[in-house]
C-alpha cells in the first residue's frame, strides 16, 4: 500500500533549489484572491505583448511543463523514468484557430508517436480535437447543423487527421488519448473517438477517449460504450478524470438557461469518480484505463479495488496519472510500489503554452485543499533534509 505521506520518496529527484522554486510559487498561488489577480495580469500583459515570457518560462512554465520541443523535454522525460514514471507526451498549444497552426498540432501529435517507439519512458500521447480543427465546426456538428462546403470539407480534414494520428499509435504501437473538453462539443469528440476505438481497439487498447465524471451522464455513457463494446467485440481505453471546465459548464448554463451538466457539489463527482472505476474493473476484460487524479482517496479507492480483483500492480491495463509538478507525493510513491504512474508532460513555446499555464493556475485554486496539500508536503521535505 503507498504511503502518500512519503516525501523522501516523493521529492527524491528534487535538489534544494527546486523545492525553493516550488514553495514560492505554491504559496503564491495558494491564495484565489493572489491567484486571479495575477492570472489577469498575466493576461493583460500578453495582450499588450509586454516582455513577460522569460519571467514566465522560470516560474510557473519551468514548474509545469517539460520544455518547448520534445528535444528539450527529454531530461525530464530521463528524471522521470529512473523513479520509473512514465511521460504522457502533451503538445499544449491553447487556442488556436487558423489552419497552420493545426498542421502544427498535427504534425506534432505524430511526432511524439514516433518519438515514443519502443520507448518504455513514453507509454502515451494525447491530443485534443481542438488542437487540429476549429471549435465553431465541432459545435455545429455538435448541434446536428448542417454543414457548409467549406465546412464539409473541414470536417473530413479532421476525421483524416485523427484516423492518420490512430493509425500511427497502432503503428508505433503507442496509446493516444483523445482529451475531453466543454459539454457542447464533447458528444461529436465521443463519437470521433468511439469510431476510432471500434476501428483500432480490436486487439489490444490504442485509443482512450476521456471521461470527465464531473458530468451526471457520465456513468451512463461508459455502461453504453461497455454494452456496445461487448456487442461489435472491440475493447475500450477510458482515460478518467474529474473535469476541467467546471465553472465555466456552470456559468454557460446560466447564462443560456439549460439544465447544468456537471454536478454542483464535489461530493457528487466524487462519488461518480470512484463509481467509475468499479464499473470499469468489472469489465477489465475489455477495458483499460487511466485514472488520472490528484485525489488521493480515489487513488487509494484504485488500489483496493486492484487487491480485491487479484489484479497485480504491474498490470497493463492500468495506469495512474498526474500533472508534471504536482502530487508528486502521490506518483512517486505508487511508482515506488510498482504501480504504472505517469505525468502529464506538456510542452511547447512558452507563448502558445501561456492559455494551459493560465488555466492551471485558475483550476488549482478552485480545488479545496489541493495548494495546502502541496505547500505542506515541500515543507515537510524541507524540514526533514535539514535535520540529516
Amino acid at each position: 500500500m503507498p504511503d502518500f505521506n512519503n516525501t523522501e520518496n516523493a521529492f527524491e529527484d528534487k535538489d534544494d533549489f527546486e523545492l525553493k522554486r516550488a514553495y514560492l510559487l505554491f504559496s503564491t498561488i495558494k491564495s484565489p484572491l493572489i491567484s486571479k489577480t495575477l492570472t489577469s495580469l498575466l493576461k493583460f500583459a500578453l495582450f499588450l505583448k509586454l516582455p513577460i515570457i522569460p519571467l514566465v518560462k522560470l516560474t510557473i512554465y519551468k514548474q509545469f511543463c517539460g520544455g518547448e520541443t520534445i528535444n528539450q523535454s527529454q531530461s525530464t522525460i530521463d528524471k522521470l523514468w529512473n523513479s520509473k514514471i512514465g511521460t504522457i507526451l502533451d503538445y499544449s498549444a491553447e487556442g488556436k484557430k487558423d489552419e497552420r497552426d493545426f498542421i502544427q498540432v498535427f504534425n506534432q501529435t505524430l511526432k511524439s508517436l514516433k518519438v515514443s517507439k519502443n520507448k518504455q519512458q513514453i507509454p502515451f500521447a494525447v491530443f485534443k480535437l481542438t488542437g487540429i480543427s476549429s471549435f465553431s465546426l465541432l459545435q455545429k456538428i455538435n448541434l446536428n447543423l448542417e454543414l457548409n462546403i467549406d465546412e464539409t470539407l473541414e470536417h473530413k480534414k479532421l476525421i483524416d487527421r485523427v484516423d492518420k494520428i490512430c493509425s500511427t499509435a497502432k503503428e508505433c504501437n503507442t496509446p493516444i488519448f483523445i482529451d475531453a473538453e466543454e459539454s457542447w462539443i464533447q458528444d461529436t469528440i465521443d463519437n470521433i473517438a468511439l469510431n476510432m476505438m471500434q476501428k483500432y481497439n480490436t486487439d489490444e487498447v490504442l485509443i482512450y477517449n476521456t471521461v470527465q465524471l464531473y458530468r451526471h451522464d457520465r456513468l451512463d455513457y461508459i455502461k453504453n460504450i461497455i454494452k456496445q463494446a461487448k456487442e461489435k467485440k472491440f475493447k475500450i481505453g477510458l482515460k478518467i478524470v474529474r473535469g476541467a471546465y467546471h465553472e465555466k459548464e456552470i456559468q454557460r448554463s446560466k447564462t443560456k438557461n439549460y439544465k447544468c451538466p456537471v454536478h454542483l457539489k464535489k461530493s457528487q463527482t466524487d462519488l461518480d469518480y470512484n463509481k467509475a472505476i468499479e464499473i470499469c474493473l468489472e469489465n477489465i476484460s475489455i477495458i483499460s484505463i487511466c485514472a488520472g487524479t490528484h485525489n488521493e482517496n480515489s487513488t487509494l479507492h484504485l488500489v483496493n479495488l486492484m487487491s480485491r480483483f487479484n489484479i497485480k500492480n504491474t498490470d497493463h491495463r492500468i495506469y495512474f496519472s498526474q500533472l508534471l509538478g504536482m502530487s508528486d507525493h502521490i506518483s512517486y510513491n505508487l511508482s515506488k510500489e510498482e504501480f504504472n504512474t505517469s505525468k502529464y508532460v506538456p510542452y511547447g513555446p512558452v507563448k502558445d503554452v501561456m492559455p494551459y499555464l493560465i488555466r492551471r493556475a485558475e483550476e488549482n485554486t478552485s480545488i479545496s485543499g489541493q495548494m495546502g496539500r502541496e505547500l505542506t508536503n515541500i515543507i515537510s521535505e524541507i524540514k526533514r533534509r535539514k535535520k540529516k
